[in-house]
Formats: C-alpha cells, structure tokens, sequence
C-alpha cells in the first residue's frame, strides 16, 4: 500500500482522532500556547484504560457469550435484548455493550433485526447515562466535578428510568420471529472469573472507595497472564487526551460563564449532534458550574445523529458492515427518525422536570 493511500485508509478509519489532533494544533496556535492537563484528567484516562482491558478480557473470555446465549432462548426475544443492552451498558459502558450485544442480535436467525440494533443502541445510551462509569462523559463530568455518587445517580435517573420503560414498551411491540440457535454453547474460559473481579476493582476505584492507582491490578495483569486483552480501542483514549487538551485551550481563549439550566442543556445536547457527547462535554464543562444540566444535555444528546455518540457510530457500523446490506438507506432513515424521537422526548422530559421542580 502506498503512503498517499494509507493515509486516505488511515483517516477514514481513525477521523475523530485526526479530526481532535487537527483541533490541538489550531487552538494552540490561535492561543499561542499548548495545552496542560490536569492530574484528574490523567486519572480518567488511566481508569478509562483499565476499564478497556477488564472489558476485553471479559468479551475474550466467553462469559459474554454464554450470558447471551442464556437472553436469547425463549420468547420475548426483543425485550430481553433492549434490557440486557440497557443494564450491561450501566456496568461496561455503552460502547462495550453494543459490541456485546450487536453481533449476538446479527448471528440470530431471526427477522426484524435492523429494529433490534436501533433499540439496542437507544438502551446502550439510556441504561448507560444512569451510572459515572456507565460512557466516557459520565466518567469525566463525575470526575470534573466532584460529585457524589448519590446526588449523580439521583440527577440523571428520571432520564435513564423514562427511557428504559419506553423502549421496552416499543420493544415488547416488535413481532420479530427467531429460530433456536444450533451448536454447542462456547465454553466459558476460567480467566472470566478473573476479569471480572479486575472489573469490580475498576468499578470501585471510580467511585472513590478504592484509589485510582488500584486501576493498576488490571494492566499488570493483562501484561503477564492475558495480553490479548490489551488490545483495547488505543485512538479513542488518544481522542480523549486531544479533547482534553482542546478544552484546555478554548478555557483561556473563551473566558465565559453559560448562564442558566435549559441554556446549558440545550447546548451540550444540540452540540452532541455535531462533535459527538463525549467532546461537547469536555468543552462545555470548562464554560458552566451547571453539572446537573450538562450531565442531561450531553446524555440526551447521544440520541439523534448517527455522531451524537460513539456507541450510535458502532451499532450502524456493525449492522451495514457485518450483513453488508444495500438496504443501508433504509436503515439510516429509521436509526435517524427513532434517534431524533428520542432526542424530542428527552428535550420535553427535561423542561417537563424542570418546571415541575423535580432538576436542580
């Protein structure tokens, strides 16, 4: 492959990163400075790390597969998915969990598939939002701001909990029709055990009752006894350090306060469209003291564009690459119309709440 033509393959496949670099490199030389980062921003990359690895691990190991195997025998097919995306998200985050749950959907023998991977990735962003290590942005705002788990978990579940008995009320209509699946189920390796105790650690150390530095169990022991599981998405954690850095340079340049609650949200969320929550996030965190706000400006603001959220990028992916569809129109006007429902609903939810005294 030529260098003109590995860079073309390299830019389609990795944009965001190159698109967050370019972003380092204009903001710096319009602040005349490069950025810093911080000692918590260190911390959520390295918990963010670990929780990759303990992730893979788990996803390598079978115990994934074997659970999935358990969702899907017997009726109820579409509910038990859009539930076991929505409370998996809520645990390995909502990337993770589409790429659990979406090549199990597509190995089905069953009809009714391109409405299952919408749902899914609606759960994935729902089920998600409700915990601080549930997406990337929930990690960071959780961090950034210092927030108890109690008062973060009790912000967001109106939104987590509305969504969750919507979807399983539109999935509990889908009339989808599966075969039974054939074969002998995989057998689950020991190291499952494992990784998921290294998981639990994680979990724990994001909510402060264990250091972060305990994230280090996790590497050392993927480097010596499972390496495989080290082989984690690598340019996202490198957006990440990008955005950070984005967000450092546009604080200086853009010394500003965003004043009110519904200014905030509308913001993040209508901003989410276009850059993606995690980096609309990042930005506006440096601009508000408004956490509540943002925290359900840039959840809402996973639904709606397909760049709304990493997780709707890999649940589309997933669909029109893996079953190479020409029906791929098709699928993006309906992955579009339900994400955009979604999008409305939250924005009336959130003002609804708002009105009635039930946000701070």
């Amino acid at each position: 492959m030529s260098p003109a033509a590995a860079t073309r393959e390299f830019l389609r496949r990795q944009w965001l990163v190159a698109l967050a670099g370019a972003g380092v490199a204009v903001t710096s030389l319009a602040a005349r400075r490069l950025p810093a980062w911080s000692v918590d921003e260190g911390k959520v990359l390295f918990l963010l790390s670990a929780l990759f690895v303990a992730v893979r691990g788990l996803e390598q190991s079978g115990l994934a597969g074997r659970v999935a195997g358990i969702v899907e025998r017997g009726g109820a097919v579409p509910l038990k998915l859009v539930a076991a995306t929505f409370f998996l998200s809520m645990l390995v985050t909502n990337d993770a969990a589409l790429v659990i749950v979406v090549p199990l959907t597509l190995s089905l023998a069953c009809d009714r598939k391109d409405i299952l991977v919408i749902l899914e990735a609606l759960a994935a962003n729902a089920g998600s939002a409700l915990t601080p290590f549930g997406n990337p942005q929930n990690l960071y705002l959780y961090w950034r701001y210092d927030v108890a788990p109690g008062a973060f978990v009790g912000a967001i579940a109106p939104f987590s909990l509305v969504f969750l008995g919507l979807l399983l009320a539109v999935a509990s209509r889908v009339d989808t029709r599966c075969a039974p699946r054939q074969g002998t189920p995989r057998r689950v390796a020991r190291r499952a055990w494992i990784h998921g105790l290294l998981l639990a650690v994680v979990v724990l150390a994001v909510l402060r009752v264990l250091p972060a530095a305990a994230g280090i169990v996790v590497v050392l022991y993927a480097l010596v006894w499972d390496r495989a599981a080290l082989a984690i998405d690598y340019p996202l954690l490198l957006t990440f350090l990008f955005f950070f850095g984005i967000a450092d340079n546009l604080r200086v340049m853009l010394a500003a306060e965003i004043g009110r609650p519904g200014h905030v949200f509308l913001t993040s969320a209508l901003a989410s469209q276009v850059v993606s929550n995690v980096p609309a996030a990042l930005l506006l965190s440096e601009f508000t003291s408004r956490w509540p706000a943002l925290l359900w400006g840039v959840n809402a603001g996973g639904f709606g564009s397909l760049f709304g959220s990493l997780a709707n990028l890999i649940a589309y992916r997933l669909y029109v690459v893996r079953l190479d569809t020409r029906a791929a129109a098709v699928f993006t006007g309906r992955f579009l119309a339900l994400g955009y429902a979604a999008l409305f609903v939250a924005f009336g939810l959130y003002f609804l709440l708002r009105r009635m005294g039930g946000l701070p």
